[in-house]
């Protein structure tokens, strides 16, 4: 492709119509980012409307993995919508894509949960977050390529850089409105809000489905596909050429490896895994977690704009490999300092009294039960993982030798778990809830007299678990919390986001030409986004589960993010100078 330096003034100001062109775009993906992150937002209570029935490991695995079912599809989208953004414009397929999602958010907010109607009820929600998945796989690709062929040259890291920020944004608004409405001052509090409240924000997406709708049709075709067609060198068959012929594929596999996954895992381990990470692994209260998070974004939104018009001046790669190496080698430094910033009781216990698992290894399952059909009580070793896995403890693995009985050790004291071959029905019950108890601890139950027919229930005292002895938290302490610190380290991983994410919509723009470019981008856009990074939040949590560290999750991110800055350092062409008209 031809390149240029020189094609408009060097100090082009925006025209009304390309900021209505950027305004709309950028607002319609706004709300489409929107609903697609609600769900992972309220990840946890939707698991316990829609699937209950299953162990507390399980159901929030398998909560992330509904919330991974609208990414699975996305590639799927990219195909369907990027053909028929290549056949047939840019602006009618993303009108069609706003429609898609927004119907199908707002009637999420109308499905019945579980108690109402049985597994009906999940399955539905899994059709509607693939309806999800499947449109915003048609978004992101018309949206980018939509605002970059409007752009002037010099300027589409900087034009394109609005639409990268509408990712974040959209987290960002659902967060908003999540705090708003789950808040007891201003809101409905956090009882109402567990119970029936989480629909009011998939409820609000159908105003603005209206809202994005309205601007959308505002809008004409890009010059570049009107160009394309008025010449009649348009493709006539999009797919077959992007992905069929050498020349083009090889682009669209330079453009995965040496760019989008590393990017992917960056962007849903700085934004949506941390979040994560602070509730279940650190405790931080829901509404406390959502807070942080959201002023870590804020503060670090602007940067996408200002790495998408660094890029302009100085390329493409330096930047989105510069972020790749510095998320390979601070990751792990980061969540621990956030470990002791967020949760320092928490830290210190790790430090003072670590806990240590002794098993035979081929006695220890991974704790992840998809049907809900397995106890974890066949082998001493599930007894003691399923009790650490509810507890949300870090610990380590030792190899015991075959035949004997796992153990835990807390600090300098060890528990042996009850060995379930020598137990049976509510002996083994009892036995390993003693055992839990010790280990976790058990709350007191009240007495009840004894009603006609029925037995007197006696009263049982609370038992403190060896883990409460030794300074591990059930929860953070919201005093304890180092929030400005919290928010520095939030506020670096959302930058290593806007570093990769920022200048990455104009190079696929560049890497591809007009002809293919809705399609080719698109693919392997949410090959990585939708499966490698959609995945990453379900794929970390079950290596948790299956490992016992609590950091053993970042191995994932780590060994990408370095993958791609290898590959990307060798094989991955600069654009930022390309013309893209042809």
């Amino acid at each position: 492709m031809a390149t240029t330096d020189d094609a408009l003034p060097k100090h082009h100001v925006a025209t009304h119509s390309e900021k209505l062109i950027i305004t709309a775009s950028s607002l319609g993906t706004v709300f489409e980012w929107y609903d697609f992150y609600l769900y992972g937002l309220l990840t946890t209570i939707i698991a316990a409307q829609f699937l209950t029935g299953l162990n507390q490991t399980t159901s929030f695995i398998m909560a992330l993995l509904v919330f991974a079912a609208g990414f699975i599809v996305r590639p799927f989208g990219a195909l369907f919508f990027g053909r028929i953004g290549d056949l047939f414009g840019r602006r009618y397929t993303f009108i069609i894509t706003l429609l898609v999602m927004g119907l199908s958010t707002f009637l999420v907010g109308c499905l019945p949960t579980y108690k109402t109607a049985g597994v009906a009820a999940p399955i539905m929600l899994v059709v509607l977050r693939m309806f999800q998945g499947l449109a915003l796989g048609g978004e992101y690709g018309g949206a980018a390529t939509y605002v970059a062929e409007h752009a002037p040259n010099g300027k589409r890291g900087l034009y394109t850089s609005w639409i990268q920020i509408t990712a974040t944004a959209g987290l960002a608004m659902a967060l908003l409105i999540v705090i708003v409405v789950r808040s007891p001052t201003v809101g409905i509090g956090e009882e109402a809000f567990r119970e029936w409240g989480w629909r009011i924000p998939y409820l609000l997406s159908g105003g603005f489905l209206a809202v994005g709708l309205w601007l959308r049709l505002k809008l004409h075709e890009s010059p570049v596909f009107k160009k394309m067609k008025d010449e009649g060198t348009g493709s006539k068959a999009p797919l077959t050429e992007a992905f069929g012929q050498w020349k083009n594929m090889k682009i669209v596999l330079i453009a995965f490896f040496g760019a989008i996954a590393g990017q992917a895992v960056i962007w849903y381990t700085g934004q949506l895994y941390a979040m994560y990470f602070l509730e279940k692994m650190l405790k931080v209260e829901g509404l406390t977690a959502n807070t942080l998070v959201i002023t870590a974004l804020l503060l670090a939104t602007p940067f996408f704009l200002f790495f998408g018009w660094l890029s302009d001046k100085i390329g493409r790669k330096p930047i989105i490999l510069g972020g790749c190496a510095l998320a390979a080698v601070t990751l792990f430094p980061v969540f621990h300092a956030l470990t002791e910033a967020a949760n320092p009781a928490l830290a210190r216990a790790q430090a003072t009294a670590p806990v240590t698992l002794i098993a035979n290894p081929a006695e220890c399952s991974s704790q992840f039960d998809p049907v809900g059909q397995n106890k974890f009580d066949t082998t001493s070793c599930d007894i003691v993982k399923n009790a650490l896995a509810k507890a949300g403890v870090n610990y380590r693995n030792v190899a015991a030798t075959s035949g004997a009985l796992a153990a835990i050790t807390i600090g300098t004291t060890t528990i042996t778990a009850p060995d379930p071959a020598t137990l049976k029905g509510d002996e083994k019950k009892k036995a390993i809830a003693a055992f839990t108890a010790r280990v976790v601890g058990a709350p007191a139950v009240a007495a009840k007299p004894a009603e006609a027919g029925k037995p007197a229930v006696e009263a049982k005292v609370a038992v403190i678990g060896e883990l409460s002895k030794v300074g591990y938290p059930a929860k953070a302490d919201p005093k304890a919390i180092n929030t400005p610190m919290v928010i520095a380290l939030l506020f670096y991983l959302v930058l290593l986001v806007t570093m990769v994410y920022g200048p990455i919509a104009a190079m696929l723009v560049e890497l591809f030409p007009s002809r293919i470019r809705y399609t080719s981008m698109s693919l392997p856009y949410h090959i990585g986004n939708g499966w490698l990074g959609g995945l990453l939040p379900a794929i970390g949590f079950a290596m948790v589960a299956a490992n016992g560290n609590i950091y053993y999750g970042f191995w994932y991110p780590v060994a990408v993010a370095a993958a791609t800055l290898v590959f990307g350092l060798i094989f991955l062409p600069e654009t930022y100078k390309r013309e893209i008209d042809g």
